[in-house]
Parts: structure tokens; sequence; C-alpha cells
């Protein structure tokens, strides 16, 4: 007999938020992730969890290295936005960040980073849409103090969405009752590329929309703040 599972139990399962970075020759990329642990002490051992489909992917199982940078609390979501919701392909990721290349030739980042780490790849496990790659430490820094951001305060504070290729992608669900309740007293729109709401109520101050501001008429050539997406990707809201 086959148990009927709750996906919602996995909600509780802690994360934090990261950037993982590495190299093809002299291609630098990188991107959001979730999914980073420390696997053993001695010797000191970490593991990344990244969709086979992403470009970080490629240049890790080609080069065999990759670097960690850990998220500060106080990170934006529009620096969050190209890591998360941006191909390689088709943008420079790295280009509008602070960042130096480390002792394995991955790009570092340095801006809202806490903590840095470097790895050696020395095992990797195909888990059917992911690869989960070992890694042995190889060098760390610590650049400031501060609290790091989890996984839930970028979703519960920041509103955040999961991408579709991360591993705790949860669909198209409105994730808290609070958000329900505020998505049915204004109309809202929704980036389907990133998942950030457009609120009337708030406007985008960042692009001189004021506050009150329907949807259709926002200019035709907004775009959102954290990916980047046209009007027309942006979808009602509904809970």
């Amino acid at each position: 007999m086959v148990a009927e599972i709750d996906r919602k139990a996995l909600y509780a399962i802690s994360y934090g938020v990261y950037v993982v970075t590495s190299h093809l020759g002299e291609k630098l990329n990188g991107q959001i992730a979730n999914t980073v642990i420390q696997v053993t002490a001695q010797p000191p051992r970490i593991a990344v969890c990244i969709n086979k489909a992403n470009l970080t992917h490629e240049y890790i199982s080609s080069s065999g290295v990759f670097a960690v940078s850990i998220l500060d609390e106080s990170v934006p979501m529009d620096f969050i936005g190209p890591f998360g919701f941006k191909s390689g392909r088709e943008v420079d990721k790295l280009s509008q960040v602070k960042h130096k290349i480390g002792v394995t030739g991955c790009p570092i980042v340095t801006d809202y980073t806490l903590s840095t780490l470097e790895a050696r790849v020395i095992n990797q496990v195909d888990v059917g849409t992911h690869t989960i790659f070992v890694g042995e430490l190889v060098a760390g820094e610590v650049l400031r103090q501060g609290r790091p951001l989890t996984y839930a305060d970028y979703h519960e504070k920041k509103k955040g969405r999961a991408p579709k290729s991360a591993p705790t992608y949860r669909g198209e669900e409105i994730q808290n009752e609070s958000e329900k309740k505020e998505v049915a007293e204004i109309k809202r729109y929704v980036c389907s590329i990133c998942g950030w709401v457009y609120d009337p109520a708030k406007g985008d101050p960042n692009a001189d929309v004021p506050a009150g501001t329907p949807f259709e008429k926002l200019p035709d050539d907004w775009v959102c703040p954290i990916c980047g997406a046209g009007k027309d990707q942006f979808e009602p809201y509904e809970g």
C-alpha cells in the first residue's frame, strides 16, 4: 500500500539562499541555489544540487569546480532576480555585481555576501532532473558579519518564488494565507517568469511608477524589476 504524500510536509525543511558559480575556461556563470550543505567535517566537504538544464551545471560538470557565496538577509530582490530567473546563455550575470576570481578559477560574488566557499568536485550523484555535486573544500573566507538569508525569509518577507528549475519548486501555489487575503482585496498581476507581483497600491517607485497606478496604465516599455520580463509576461494574480 502506497501512503498518500502531502507535499506541504516538505515546506518545513530549512534552507539558505546562495549564489553558486563556476567557469568554463574564461566563461563565467552563476545561479541562485538553496540546496548547499556541509556533508563532512574532516576533511571539510560540501554538496550542491543543480538542475541539469542550467548553464552552471554544464560548467561544474566540465571544470570540476564550484564556488558558493552565502547571502546576507539584506540582499534585495533585484540582486537575486538575474541569478535566479535569467539564463547565463542570454545575459552576463557577473557583469553587474562585484566579484573576484578564486583559486579554482570560479568567480566569487562579493556583493551582499557574508562568506565564500570554493570546492573541487570529488563525486556526483544523478538524482533525475538534478545532479548533486560533492566537493572537497579548498578555500573559504569570511567577508563580513551578519545574518544569512534563509529560504523561509526569502518566501515570506521578500515574497520570492522558486524558479521552475529549483528542486523546491512549488508550482503556481500561493504560499501563505495572508497573501490569499491580500490578493482578494485588489487586482494584481504576477510575473509568469519569476513570480514577482505588481501591486497597484504600491506602484514601482524604482521605475517612477507612483502608487495607485493600475497595471493596464503602466508604460509599454515597463519591465519586471526582478527579472526584466515585459508586461506581456504578466498574468492576473488570483488566489
